[in-house]
């Protein structure tokens, strides 16, 4: 299969492929020298290189990207290094979801360290082989990265572990972000050599990777990029003590679609977007998106499933039932716990320990019957901390078993060796109930593996003396605070920090009635069986396509630096407002609209200052004066603010309130467009926003002649976001039979009049023009907001009120979604524009004697 990477310019324009299982090509060794990166370093142009470049393959690639290759490795007796597939792994069981018609590509590290002179070799031979392309990171780099950043800052942190002093995860190093992003930047080159970016998928894996997302959308702004963190993601009050926060949000948002385990876990990544971004978040038809500079971006709650084929082959092997005989000899009589935890501080192996502890303080008739046998796995990390709990655990376990050991009984069994997977499936099928008390964990896998292997098979069965045709039964006990919790709801759930609560849940496990304890086993295993690791894939798959549908149809623009690079997705027909365009229909043109929105073309973002300054009034003025003109200030502001400000625009005409009221000029009187009998409605909507003011600091009533307006821009963004909602709610419930309209906009909940809106303007002035013979052939409208997207949907559709040789300029503030056709970046900009139009005006004046001024006196409704 041809494979088409553009990470050399000389193969993009040559032409040449890379082939695989045709032809042996050697890849570079990309960064096998020891050094650090810096984040802000760049060496690839903004532009999406081959983002347009035809393809040539057609069938469907998944390039999937891990800290660690799905592979084993071992020297054999000649020295050479012998290779396998790692059946534990996820990445290489995922496959199985993806269909036989996707072939996958993984990116990843060795577990073992290979030396340089060896790298080249060993790459050729995992690419030729797995179709694995290994990543070599030098190994002073890789400990700054994995036993650094990875382990000392995100895993703790992610756990909800602060560093409030140094041993606990450590102060924040900048030198260890630095080799982070410098792996990132690896994996992003060893996914361009074999990368075709118009056909292959991209599935990013966890918090070690978390920026690599920017790295690829640099390169390829089209990218069909999919991340999914394994890990929890904590609350905003935690994660916002990250020093990078902003750097990884972002970078995770350059994917197409983030998955998690929980909707817990999504809810806090969305509230962090909300609070530090100020991004929001819409649910449409069961998807949950964000709209981030004109791109969708998906969010996907799944909780990751196991590999129930792995697991069924592994029951019936003959090493397994005859383990199993062993074990049920060993333990005969006794009733069997089992807990299977990483030796790690998020485990909760010491407090499972406390609760075994207080069961046989608590009841005395369970000693020398109850076991339970605790199997801690090694830890995948390294530090005081581990070795604090592997000493505690030792401790607690001598003391239990000292306390209410006696000849031939332990009461906890304490493995802390590496046993085979058999034997922990062995384990499994002889344990009651199965303890999982972690503190904190991502997915734990443990609860399903356990429900498999106590539905057991023929061969079980008969080691185990049961009857085939009796249902099975299993029990669990998990914390409530780890991600599979929510999809065990016949689990009994416990908070592992009430050892009281742990003993209850314990005891109860023990005593429930045979049937019940079926009941539950069965519904767990309806839906393990069914959400394997298979359904997982599949269906992120899916989502992923779904997401990336409309990547070719958009166009693409990169913006920032270093980590702060994002990518502006716009419709085809939206392009930046050529000022010699305008300038030139301008000059040419003899009847002539200008619509404006005075907050949005004219006053700069973010300035304290919000009345015109001379150099606005001043090109007003000019643009007025031009008979040629007829301008129209377009603003949500009441009347008597845009008086005062405009006093000396006496030409301008004004639409105040979002053109509830009309003025033609400075002498002429304010009018209203509309009908509205009266204003009583307000009577019972302020008492409402009143309340929802005091119980939402921050908020604020913005009173207008014809309108009421709740604002909330300086309130707790999730609080306020669910506070609007049900103002919403409640006003649209109070005010039903009332001639009003309930809107929600960019941090308000605003209650108007029916039909009252910018677009309205916009139709009623090109409609009177027309009653005078005076079809415009110029049509200017500038906004920045949602109140303005009417304006250009009404001139956009205005065709029959304008010159047939028309020339129409709907122009937006900054590239983002809109009905406009043009933008321009900012307010600088478009005050820019306006003089350049003012300054043509005014040399037209000059030139040549101009007829009398044109007066349009708008209709009311």
């Amino acid at each position: 299969m041809v494979s088409r990477s553009y990470s050399n310019l000389l193969d993009l324009t040559s032409g040449d492929s890379l082939t695989f299982g045709r032809e042996k090509k050697r890849f570079p060794r990309v960064a096998t020298v020891a050094g650090v990166l810096s984040e802000l370093d760049d060496d690839t142009s903004n532009n999406s290189v081959g983002s347009d470049a035809p393809s040539s393959v057609s069938q469907d690639r998944m390039i999937i990207v891990g800290n660690q290759l799905p592979l084993r490795a071992h020297r054999s007796d000649d020295g050479e290094w012998c290779f396998s597939w790692d059946e534990d792994s996820l990445l290489l069981q995922l496959k199985d979801g993806l269909g036989e018609d996707v072939e996958v590509i993984y990116i990843g590290c060795l577990k073992e360290e290979i030396d340089p002179s060896e790298q080249e070799d060993v790459a050729q031979t995992l690419l030729d082989t797995f179709k694995c392309v290994p990543a070599f990171i030098p190994p002073n780099l890789f400990s700054k990265f994995y036993h650094g950043f990875c382990k000392q800052h995100l895993w703790p942190l992610f756990h909800y572990m602060l560093p409030l002093s140094p041993d606990l995860g450590g102060r924040f190093d900048r030198s260890l972000w630095q080799a982070y992003v410098s792996v990132n930047k690896i994996f992003a080159d060893k996914v361009m050599e074999v990368i075709n970016p118009d056909e292959d998928f991209v599935w990013v894996h966890d918090y070690h990777l978390m920026v690599l997302p920017t790295f690829l959308r640099k390169r390829f702004n089209r990218l069909k990029l999919g991340f999914f963190l394994h890990s929890p993601f904590p609350s905003s009050e935690i994660y916002r003590t990250l020093p990078v926060r902003d750097e990884l949000l972002r970078a995770l948002l350059n994917s197409d679609l983030i998955g998690f385990h929980t909707f817990d876990y999504a809810r806090h990544f969305l509230s962090c977007c909300s609070r530090m971004l100020g991004l929001s978040y819409q649910s449409k038809r069961g998807y949950i998106g964000l709209e981030y500079y004109g791109r969708t971006v998906s969010i996907k709650i799944l909780p990751v499933g196991i590999h129930i084929g792995q697991l069924q082959s592994v029951l019936n092997l003959p090493e397994t039932e005859s383990k199993v005989a062993e074990l049920q000899d060993q333990f005969r009589g006794k009733t069997v716990l089992l807990g299977v935890d990483d030796m790690d501080i998020f485990k909760g192996i010491s407090l499972k320990l406390l609760a075994m502890e207080q069961l046989l303080i608590q009841h005395p008739d369970k000693r020398g019957k109850v076991v339970l046998i605790q199997i801690a796995n090694p830890a995948r990390g390294r530090g005081k901390d581990v070795l604090e709990v592997q000493l505690e655990t030792d401790a607690t376990v001598k003391r239990i078993n000292e306390t209410f050991g006696k000849q031939g009984y332990s009461p906890v069994v304490l493995i802390d060796t590496p046993l085979q997977f058999y034997e922990r499936i062995a384990y499994y099928a002889i344990a009651e109930c199965c303890l999982v008390t972690a503190v904190r964990d991502g997915m734990n896998l443990i609860p399903y593996e356990y429900i498999i292997c106590r539905q057991g098979n023929e061969k079980l069965n008969e080691t185990l003396g049961l009857n085939p045709t009796t249902p099975k039964k299993s029990m669990l006990v998990v914390s409530e605070f780890i991600g599979c919790s929510p999809s065990l709801s016949g689990a009994i759930r416990v908070n592992p920090w009430n050892i009281d609560a742990v003993v209850e849940a314990m005891d109860s496990a023990l005593i429930i009635p045979e049937g019940e304890k079926q009941l539950r086993h069965e519904k767990h295993y309806r839906y393990v069986s069914t959400h394997d690791v298979a359904y997982w894939a599949r269906s992120f798959l899916q989502d992923l396509e779904r997401a990336c549908k409309d990547h070719m149809r958009r166009r693409c623009w990169g913006i920032g630096f270093g980590l702060g690079f994002r990518v502006i997705a716009l419709d085809p027909n939206f392009r930046k407002l050529s000022v010699e365009h305008i300038v030139s229909a301008y000059k040419r043109t003899k009847c002539r609209a200008i619509l404006l929105d005075y907050d949005g073309a004219m006053m700069l973002p973010g300035s304290i200052i919000t009345t015109p300054n001379s150099e606005a009034i001043g090109i007003l003025n000019n643009l007025c004066n031009d008979p040629r003109n007829v301008v129209f200030l377009v603003s949500g502001k009441d009347r008597k603010t845009l008086t005062e400000w405009f006093s000396s625009c006496g030409k301008l005409g004004i639409a105040a309130e979002h053109g509830f009221f009309v003025r033609t000029n400075h002498n002429a009187d304010w009018e209203t467009c509309f009908s509205v009998p009266d204003f009583d409605w307000k009577q019972i909507a302020e008492p409402v926003m009143q309340l929802y003011t005091e119980t939402t600091d921050g908020s604020n009533i913005e009173a207008k002649e014809s309108a009421l307006v709740w604002n909330y821009q300086y309130a707790d963004p999730d609080f306020g976001f669910c506070q609007a909602k049900e103002l919403l709610d409640h006003l649209e419930s109070v005010l039903a039979n009332e001639p009003v309209s309930v809107k929600s906009g960019q941090h308000i909940v605003e209650v108007k009049p029916q039909g009252v809106n910018k677009g309205f303007v916009a139709e009623r002035l090109l409609l009177t023009m027309k009653q005078k013979a005076m079809l415009p052939d110029f049509v200017l409208c500038i906004g920045d907001d949602r109140s303005d997207e009417d304006m250009f949907e009404v001139i956009m559709s205005a065709r029959d009120s304008l010159s047939p040789v028309s020339e129409v300029f709907a122009c937006t503030v900054g590239r983002k979604p809109s009905k406009a056709k043009y933008f321009l970046e900012d307010t600088t900009e478009i005050v820019r524009m306006l003089q350049v139009l003012a300054n043509a005006s005014e040399q037209a004046a000059r030139s040549a004697p101009q007829p009398s001024q044109r007066v349009v006196t708008v209709e009311s409704k």
